[in-house]
């Protein structure tokens, strides 16, 4: 029972992982993608709540935290897609990941559970390795403007969404929880393409296949897996071990799309795994509680 959850994020972790190969094909827009990645993933899970009687009116605090975390879900996609256009994908990617920074701190002002020593440790190796997986170079090329604060405002929407989706699961279960965020992701979004002038349709028969399984596979059944974790891990653990997507992603655009591995990158991941295990890790490693 206790390496479900375990498992749960893994295969969740390799189907999200699945996401940026999707996007590198440049079959449909990326804001409207966005939009049919929740209301995709809504046309499946909506039916099955309403069949199953999953679905009810919690109390007007839950519903309000539930509510924020579909607003929140859906404004780091759209976030992070402005920045990914306004800068690069390498700048956008990186700064999104310092999540579990924000997510410690966060955990630490708001949880019960604080961080621990352990987890500190091994999300300084793990930004490290997203460093080195990326290149040190990137910093090089670094702009700090608009797009540059649109990265980080991407990274603490996305831990402000762990952070109140971790308090929810506690007394919502995980179908009526994807339930009702994903509805509300799925309205924001459209607004924001509304406003933004995207078009809807007019895609090719291979963009709209990507459009499904990004619905299908990189949300409804990425996060359920997600959600289940988070409802039994440690919010900290989970957000950091979210950072292996990036050397998941890699490995996959090798397989797929051809793009070659370096001695860097597999040194980057190396570091990131690392520093995921060591989260994993109960005896703290820097001293004990006597």
């Amino acid at each position: 029972m206790a390496n479900k959850p375990r498992i749960a994020l893994f295969i969740g972790i390799i189907c999200i992982s699945i996401f940026p190969v999707i996007v590198k094909l440049n079959l449909t827009p990326s804001l409207v993608s966005a939009f049919y990645r929740m209301a995709i993933a809504a046309v499946f899970v909506v039916p099955y709540a309403i069949f199953t009687k999953q679905i009810k009116l919690y109390d007007a605090k839950t519903m309000i935290l539930i509510v924020l975390c579909g607003i929140f879900f859906g404004s780091d996609i759209a976030v992070w897609n402005y920045a990914i256009q306004g800068s690069s994908a390498t700048q956008a990617t990186l700064l999104t990941n310092l999540a579990p920074v924000w997510v410690g701190i966060g955990s630490y002002l708001f949880l019960s559970t604080k961080p621990t020593s352990n987890f500190w440790i091994g999300t300084v190796f793990a930004i490290l390795g997203m460093v080195v997986l990326i290149g040190v170079e990137v910093f090089m090329d670094f702009s700090f403007d608009l797009p540059f604060a649109f990265g980080i405002l991407s990274g603490i929407l996305y831990a402000c969404y762990i952070l109140m989706s971790k308090k929810v699961l506690s007394t919502v279960g995980v179908i009526p929880f994807m339930t009702y965020s994903l509805l509300v992701s799925s309205v924001f979004l459209a607004i924001v393409n509304l406003i933004a002038g995207s078009p809807f349709t007019g895609w090719s028969t291979e963009g709209w296949v990507t459009l499904v399984i990004q619905g299908i596979i990189c949300q409804l059944l990425a996060w359920l897996l997600i959600s289940y974790s988070t409802q039994h891990m440690r919010a900290t653990r989970v957000s950091l071990s979210l950072l292996s997507q990036a050397l998941l992603a890699a490995i996959l655009a090798w397989v797929f799309l051809d793009e070659q591995i370096t001695v860097q990158m597999m040194i980057g991941g190396a570091i990131i795994l690392l520093g995921i295990g060591i989260t994993f890790i109960e005896k703290p490693l820097l001293g004990s509680k006597k």
